[in-house]
């Protein structure tokens, strides 16, 4: 009985020890996989024009886009839908609102429609990213690459409606804000979309 409790001992301290190697070798991995995913954000990002505000961006993102081009291109065309949304509620807001002169109020109707707009193109790229069938990948990625750069000019002609000396003040600072956000994240994707489009030529 002695001898058997003995190795029995001997197998439960061998498994334990098995164990808690097993669980050192996937911490291991998973801190290396970690780094190896935020540096592929890093570089990836390092090659916007804005990379520190990209990296702060997308870096909490790295486990879930790993050190994948297609993910990454997706998951920037979902928060830039989600930031364009955002943009068009405001503006909608602004242009509601009581006291605007004629200038102001025709600028953010401008606005309203340019940024309604960028909001059904970049819909349709995330539709298109998600197709398998039909076009060619290279067809797919140049849809893309054309409406994620039709909502950056719309965000551009949207600027320049509040570039005039007649129109100033809160309206114009507020307008600055908030499109400056959807044309940061506009610019990654199209980065990311051009990146991903080129893993396959």
């Amino acid at each position: 009985m002695a001898i058997c409790s003995y190795f029995s001992m001997v197998a439960i301290l061998v498994l334990i020890l098995f164990a808690t190697h097993l669980n050192l070798c996937l911490e291991a991995r998973n801190i290396l996989n970690s780094e190896t995913d935020t540096e592929f954000i890093k570089i990836s990002c390092d090659a916007t024009i804005y990379p520190d505000l990209c990296f702060s961006t997308f870096s909490s993102y790295a486990s879930e886009i790993q050190a994948s081009p297609k993910i990454l291109a997706g998951k920037s065309l979902w928060l830039t839908l989600n930031t364009t949304l955002s943009a068009s509620k405001t503006l909608n807001e602004l242009s509601k609102s009581q006291g605007l002169k004629p200038r102001e109020a025709a600028a953010l109707q401008d606005c309203v429609e340019e940024i309604s707009d960028s909001v059904d193109e970049i819909k349709r790229s995330i539709g298109e990213m998600d197709e398998t069938e039909g076009k060619s990948f290279a067809l797919r990625m140049s849809d893309i690459e054309t409406w994620v750069s039709a909502a950056s000019t719309n965000e551009d002609t949207c600027t320049n409606g509040f570039s005039e000396n007649t129109i100033d003040g809160d309206v114009k600072a507020n307008v600055k804000s908030v499109i400056e956000e959807v044309a940061y994240m506009t610019s990654f994707t199209l980065a990311f979309v051009n990146r991903y489009a080129g893993t396959k030529n």
